[in-house]
């Protein structure tokens, strides 16, 4: 039996909203449990468009977006993002301590049922290679490596289905990659079968480590991409040349 889509894009479509220019072309894309997709293309192709249209951050310009095979309407949009996070390449700074960003989500009105766990807190960030006093820290004083692992610290902790990760390691030291790729990895395997990721990379190391598919973005077209690193477009072009030539 097939599984049920995650999430679910039907001809989903973003222009830039001055000029009108087609920034991301009418997509039909699915997001499947168990799924760990690596995203990747030239720069300004339209991958961080992508992301935040799946997250419903910015406003579609075309198509529907689904998710567990049910259109998002505006009023459920809220609890979709409680299922699906994003997160972003650089981090919006905050005042106070560590464990002050991680619980202020626990202070908005859809997450209210939920508990701060302060012991799975302090478990995680251990996971990444932070001392104990991780969370006692001046959020202010972090290094960019330390708020991007102290931004996906606060998304794991609220348990959610989905996540888009928007080039989070970029202009990263290693030590602070290697953390953030184990931390998601070991979120994901703790629920292969209800958890799915889409990550966007430049680093084609990276993509192959993280993910066991891979799409590419080109001048706002999602398509496959091949193993070599080619999409399935340019393979065909390749072999009608190679035909034409014989």
């Amino acid at each position: 039996m097939t599984a049920a889509r995650l999430i679910e894009a039907r001809g989903l479509t973003r222009r830039d909203p001055v000029s009108r220019r087609l920034l991301v072309a009418p997509t039909d894309f699915s997001v499947l449990p168990g799924m760990r997709i690596a995203v990747t293309g030239p720069s300004g192709s339209g991958k961080s468009v992508l992301l935040r249209a799946l997250a419903l951050l910015d406003p579609l310009d075309g198509g529907t977006l689904h998710w567990r095979g049910a259109a998002v309407a505006r009023a459920s949009i809220t609890r979709y993002r409680r299922s699906v996070a994003y997160l972003r390449q650089r981090p919006a700074t905050a005042d106070g301590t560590v464990e002050d960003i991680l619980r202020y989500p626990y202070s908005l009105a859809v997450y209210r049922d939920l508990r701060f766990d302060r012991d799975r807190a302090v478990t995680l960030a251990r996971q990444a290679g932070r001392a104990d006093g991780f969370l006692d820290q001046d959020a202010r004083e972090l290094s960019g490596g330390e708020a991007q692992i102290a931004a996906l610290l606060r998304v794991l902790l609220l348990d959610p289905e989905v996540l888009l990760l928007d080039e989070p390691t970029s202009a990263l030291d290693p030590e602070a990659v290697q953390a953030i790729e184990a931390l998601v990895q070991a979120w994901f395997a703790a629920a292969p079968e209800a958890r799915a990721y889409l990550w966007v990379s430049h680093d084609p190391a990276q993509a192959a480590r993280i993910a066991s598919r891979r799409v590419t973005m080109r001048a706002g077209v999602l398509g496959e991409a091949e193993a070599d690193g080619g999409t399935a477009a340019a393979r065909e072009a390749r072999d009608r040349a190679g035909g034409a030539a014989r």
